[in-house]
């Protein structure tokens, strides 16, 4: 049997431009890799197989499999059971960084998985060597960062998700778009800040997420669970990618631990700015 961890990710900051024809958005994001993971679990088969508890219909994982095989990855058939611990439809990446890691069982045999990643979405390219990156583009561009300094998350989740497509719709609806000048100028100032090694809690006034007010927009319980969190002790508090998931952020484990006791066990508690 093989395993493969599939880390979730956070979306720092999310600044979105404007949108393109085919209805994605120019956008510059810093993503962490968090180590809150799923761990797929291969098998041989009789036959391609990608078994996810709680996950009805094809995910990004089965269509991922399926692509590998469209570009001539000859490998045996395989069983794929995911056991999930990144909650769906979050703003945690969860479903992407599944289709990434079995990407990743093609890696030496298939060309371009990276390439193969952005055709199943624009979060999967990031997740196929899962690192600190600066996001740019429709999500195709990455620039490595180094790993920042010690930082932990306390993630709060919600029991229903909201749809990625929904979010933006009601962004394009509210108008929440920069200028392709004005995301250069801030993705510039993302890529000073960071690559300099420091915790994000160096640089919270660059924290922003555009989607933020669309998503609370559809699901108002947004802002109370972040009023929760900056009660509860976090240093700082933001939405995640389209939500709804909020997170704050804390400068060690015993002060992230401390909030999120005092959250429950809703509460999710994690490293941030690296993978398992």
């Amino acid at each position: 049997m093989e395993t493969q961890t599939a880390p979730a990710k956070l979306n720092l900051c999310l600044y979105l431009g404007p949108r393109h024809p085919d209805g994605y958005h120019e956008l510059a994001s810093i993503f962490e890799p968090l180590s809150l993971h799923d761990t797929l679990a291969v098998t041989p088969s009789e036959r391609d197989e990608v078994i996810c508890e709680g996950v009805e219909g094809e995910n990004l994982a089965t269509q991922a499999l399926r692509l590998l095989r469209s570009e001539g990855w000859s490998a045996d058939p395989v069983r794929i059971e995911i056991e999930k611990r990144i909650p769906v439809a979050a703003g945690l990446g969860g479903g992407s960084a599944d289709a990434a890691a079995v990407l990743r069982l093609g890696v030496g045999e298939v060309d371009d998985p990276a390439g193969l990643a952005a055709v199943i979405g624009a979060d999967v390219p990031s997740q196929i060597h899962p690192m600190v990156c600066l996001v740019e583009g429709i999500g195709q561009k990455l620039t490595s960062l180094p790993e920042p300094a010690e930082h932990w998350v306390v993630l709060l989740p919600f029991a229903e998700g909201l749809s990625t497509a929904e979010v933006f719709a009601e962004a394009d609806r509210l108008g929440a778009h920069r200028s392709i000048e004005e995301l250069q100028g801030i993705s510039g100032r993302l890529w000073a800040v960071a690559s300099n090694a420091v915790s994000p809690l160096s640089y919270p006034g660059l924290m922003v997420n555009d989607l933020e007010p669309a998503a609370i927009s559809l699901k108002p319980e947004i802002g109370l669970a972040k009023e929760r969190l900056a009660a509860a002790g976090a240093r700082f508090v933001g939405m995640t990618g389209s939500g709804p998931t909020v997170f704050g952020l804390s400068a060690n484990r015993g002060e992230a631990e401390a909030v999120g006791a005092e959250l429950g066990p809703e509460a999710i508690v994690c490293r941030g700015g690296v993978a398992p």
